[in-house]
């Protein structure tokens, strides 16, 4: 109990906000020629600094309790403590999905905040690795991350990306190991099916898909996108009806297949995909899918992510194999990983790390309803939309606290 009598004490003691305040201008404050703005920043840097003392010298653990009060709330820092005890450990990887995760197109104009950018920078001096783990392509990723990173730090070897949800992994800085192509491993006639559903994919669209959606631009998996903002009414129409043109296309490219067995076996693995074929009197009753045609089915993975995209990707390449791959590489050989994310393939890598007690998960609010109540049955790391600092923040405090 005494650690927790020392976190009341600190947060009733002093004024945590203005200390945070304080902190976070210091370190967010734009780079501007400016002397005026210069000499405000040094003002705010010696008071933080004399604040910091004042809790150094009230504390046998002083610099702990002023790192703490510095940058966490008292919500954030108790939140830490009970992780401490209930793990005895801190964090010491971080994988981290992207898009309405780290960051949010109603909440954060599809930016990575600055708070959660400084964040990020911070784990990484302090030697933990970051694991980026998105179904975004690997263009894109590392164009954003070297500009909100910067070119050194996503290039110093401590840092891996995990793309098109698996398929890929690249560690820059680690010579042969650096990009790992996943789906090299797969059978021919898996990649048969691949080849053949991305060869017709728009050239056989009916024209509204055709019109109203674009393939995004993958090495691997076949992702249909709308070409409306994602969560808009629009997207969700569109999106509903590539979901259902994928799995008739699924079927005509999986020799012996119907559009019924299709949809029975994927209606059968998703309550979401039954709900979108519901909705247009597609979902099938009393099919029984073929042992051959199922066999193929078993290791090809379509994803429903409502108003944002409909996938055909390999159920033996997901996220999980993908972290893995990317520990592997970053020699992170006792993970206890801060898995946050939002949708169904991150929540795969959440119940991965719960299954072998090696990590904790964190979820937006706005998350898929099977994510948040994972979040919920763990430690309940939910944070508000666009909010991502909040949980880095509580993970910060807790490697604080067991430095200790």
């Amino acid at each position: 109990m005494e650690r927790y009598d020392r976190l009341y004490a600190l947060y009733d003691e002093f004024d945590a906000e203005t200390i945070r305040a304080y902190q976070d201008l210091v370190d967010l404050f734009p780079p501007v020629d400016s002397r005026v703005a210069l000499e405000y920043w040094e003002s705010a840097s010696d008071e933080l600094a004399a604040r910091k003392d004042d809790v150094r010298a009230a504390f046998d653990d002083g610099d702990t309790y002023a790192e703490l009060v510095a940058r966490a709330s008292r919500e954030q820092a108790f939140a830490a403590l009970d992780l401490h005890a209930k793990y005895d450990r801190g964090v010491n990887v971080l994988v981290l999905d992207v898009d309405e995760t780290l960051r949010s197109a109603g909440h954060t104009d599809n930016e990575i905040p600055r708070e959660t950018l400084h964040l990020l920078t911070e784990f990484h001096e302090q030697g933990v690795p970051i694991v980026i783990c998105t179904g975004q392509t690997l263009e894109n990723v590392k164009g954003f991350l070297i500009q909100g990173l910067g070119n050194e730090l996503v290039h110093s070897g401590n840092v891996s990306i995990v793309y098109e949800a698996g398929t890929g992994v690249f560690t820059p800085g680690h010579g042969p190991d650096t990009k790992q192509l996943l789906y090299e491993g797969l059978e021919d006639d898996v990649r048969g099916v691949f080849d053949d559903v991305r060869a017709r994919v728009l050239s056989d669209a009916p024209e509204g898909i055709r019109q109203g959606c674009h393939l995004q631009g993958n090495e691997f998996n076949v992702t249909l996108k709308p070409n409306f903002e994602t969560g808009s009414e629009r997207a969700r129409e569109l999106i509903d009806d590539a979901l259902r043109y994928e799995l008739e296309l699924l079927a005509d490219c999986v020799e012996g297949a119907t559009a019924d067995h299709v949809r029975a076996f994927y209606a059968d693995q998703d309550p979401e995909i039954a709900g979108v074929l519901a909705d247009a009197d597609q979902q099938p009753e009393d099919v029984t899918v073929p042992e051959d045609v199922r066999a193929v089915l078993e290791r090809v993975d379509v994803a429903y992510y409502e108003a944002d995209a409909a996938e055909i990707a390999s159920r033996e390449l997901n996220k999980v194999v993908g972290v893995q791959g990317a520990f592997d590489v970053l020699d992170v050989d006792d993970p206890f990983a801060l898995v946050m994310g939002d949708s169904k393939s991150d929540l795969r890598v959440m119940e991965w790390v719960a299954e072998e007690d090696a990590g904790i998960a964190a979820a937006p609010d706005h998350a898929s309803k099977r994510v948040l109540e994972h979040v919920w049955e763990t430690d309940d790391l939910v944070f508000d939309e666009g909010a991502a600092d909040e949980v880095l923040r509580t993970a910060w405090a807790l490697n604080r606290l067991a430095e200790q």
